[in-house]
């Protein structure tokens, strides 16, 4: 019987079972295949990373800059993530620890062999209790496939690795482009918006990945793919047929986990940015938070320990800039695709601060709010309506965007 048990080994579920060893919990970690590999790119801002994370982890560093009708740089670092070297350094914690690492799959509502149970096995969310959700139809659309279900928001992405050299069209030396809202050769302004992000990987490497940031439902994979290859051939790019590739799809607006004595972590939690998807930093910063209130808490009993833990992962003041974020990602699904490039001018057109305020911190939220009522002085009327809007009714139905682009 152990202490806490973590179900799902991913990197979240690795650090939060490591830092809950650390502090004296006898801890278990549970995975179908623990051993698989991560294929996923993980970046964030320089300053958003645990002070505590090795160097070796930070696979390469660049100035941030950003497009969208016109280019800026964001005055801010960023940082892409070695997953090998990162991967080494939460094992090696979980060695170092004790933490038993078991190939199995929990079992919603079965007794499991611990006291605590900690979901942190990602967007799926395993061991969360599902609840039916009707979809929001629009009035008049008979019902379809979703009927019996809301339809999730989601970001998708397809991204190529390419030479450096190869990338020098679109990416300066020392830069990593956060978001490029421009135009793609022979794609309509009508049509759902995308943009490219591009980072150095730190080995002589370039993630360029053609991005849906957020959609119900996500836009195809193959419609990704056929714009990244328009936007990098318009830039005179050919890419080899046989450069990696990278496909990213999940969910951007998962509702709070909900299960009797289980406490949701990282993805699971969601700990994941509604408007932005980026959640690493924040789990990665925040286990040590929650494991630290579980052993302060732990002689009071599971309970009440887990109480504590809940309290730390979920103050009030996260969980009202949760919300608030939750109404961004609403705007960005109303906006109409042509404005979508003017509200993210608008966007990076705010101070820095305003923008950190906005895409990090999550126990910010009155600068958050702030921040997004910024927008109202550097974005036109049409963009302000859909901001008003978006905070006023009901989230946007999955082809709101399709009939809002011809009003």
């Amino acid at each position: 019987m152990y202490d806490v048990l973590v179900v799902g080994a991913g990197p979240a579920g690795r650090a939060v079972a490591a830092a809950c060893a650390e502090h004296g919990l006898d801890t278990g970690l549970l995975d179908p295949a623990p051993n698989r590999s991560w294929r996923a790119t993980y970046g964030a801002w320089s300053d958003e990373l645990p002070a505590e994370l090795p160097l070796a982890v930070i696979a390469s560093r660049a100035q941030g800059v950003a497009v969208a009708r016109t280019r800026r740089r964001l005055d801010r670092e960023y940082a892409v993530l070695d997953v090998s070297a990162l991967r080494a350094y939460l094992d090696e914690r979980l060695a170092a620890a004790g933490v038993v690492v078991q190939q199995g799959r929990a079992v919603p509502g079965a007794t499991p062999p611990a006291r605590m149970v900690i979901d942190a096995g990602g967007a799926g969310q395993p061991l969360s209790q599902p609840r039916s959700r009707r979809l929001n139809r629009p009035r008049g659309r008979p019902p379809g496939e979703h009927s019996g279900s809301r339809l999730a928001a989601e970001q998708t992405a397809f991204g190529l690795m390419v030479p450096a050299e190869l990338a020098a069209p679109v990416l300066g030396a020392d830069e990593a482009l956060f978001m490029d809202w421009r135009p793609v050769p022979g794609v309509h302004p009508s049509e759902w918006p995308t943009f490219l992000y591009a980072v150095p990987l730190g080995d002589g490497r370039v993630l360029m990945e053609e991005t849906s940031l957020a959609r119900r439902p996500g836009l195809p994979v193959a419609v990704l793919a056929t714009r990244l290859h328009a936007r990098l051939a318009g830039h005179g790019i050919t890419v080899c047929t046989h450069a990696e590739r990278e496909v990213v799809r999940f969910r951007l607006d998962m509702p709070r986990h909900r299960a009797p004595g289980v406490l949701g972590f990282g993805a699971a939690a969601p700990l994941t940015h509604p408007a932005t998807g980026y959640q690493l930093a924040t789990a990665l910063r925040a286990a040590p938070q929650v494991a630290r209130a579980l052993a302060e808490h732990w002689a009071d009993g599971p309970s009440a320990a887990r109480a504590a833990a809940q309290a730390a992962l979920w103050p009030a003041a996260a969980r009202v800039t949760h919300v608030v974020r939750r109404r961004a990602l609403e705007s960005l699904l109303r906006m109409p695709p042509e404005r979508l490039p003017e509200f993210f001018e608008g966007f990076f057109t705010l101070s820095a601060r305003a923008r950190a305020d906005f895409l990090d911190g999550r126990c910010r939220p009155v600068r958050t709010a702030a921040a997004m009522a910024g927008l109202f002085a550097t974005t036109p009327w049409p963009v302000r309506r859909r901001l008003i809007g978006s905070f006023l009714s009901q989230d946007a139905p999955p082809d709101y965007a399709d009939r809002s682009s011809q009003e």
